[in-house]
């Protein structure tokens, strides 16, 4: 859950790497959070609560995106690769699952590496 938690903090932060850890990690809670939030919306009968929670993460869910895109030593922009249809989303797929650089590149040094808090 911290990992979750720690992408929130970061709430509008483009720059800097996210490990592969931090990215999935956001997206495994982002998603089951969605899902029991769309549970709750069809009993109740309504969309509210999950259209709400996508608008609250859409800025973070960018954020991460971006930075894990900047630890495999890409631009940011990469992400628009996403508009092409199927294809766009498997490419995404196969960056966000690459390894990122070990050494420091343009974006900052390997999130590997940084000192624990």
């Amino acid at each position: 859950m911290n990992w979750y938690l720690d992408v929130l903090k970061k709430y509008a932060v483009f720059s800097g790497r996210a490990r592969r850890k931090e990215f999935w990690m956001f997206t495994l809670f982002s998603v089951l959070i969605s899902i029991v939030l769309t549970i709750i919306d069809s009993a109740l009968g309504i969309q509210l609560l999950s259209l709400i929670y996508s608008l609250a993460v859409l800025i973070p869910t960018l954020a991460v995106s971006v930075r894990r895109l900047h630890d495999t030593g890409r631009s940011g922009w990469w992400i628009l690769i996403g508009l092409v249809p199927l294809v766009g989303f498997i490419i995404l797929i196969v960056f966000y699952a690459s390894e990122g650089n070990q050494t420091e590149n343009a974006h900052g040094p390997n999130p590997k590496l940084a000192p624990a808090y």
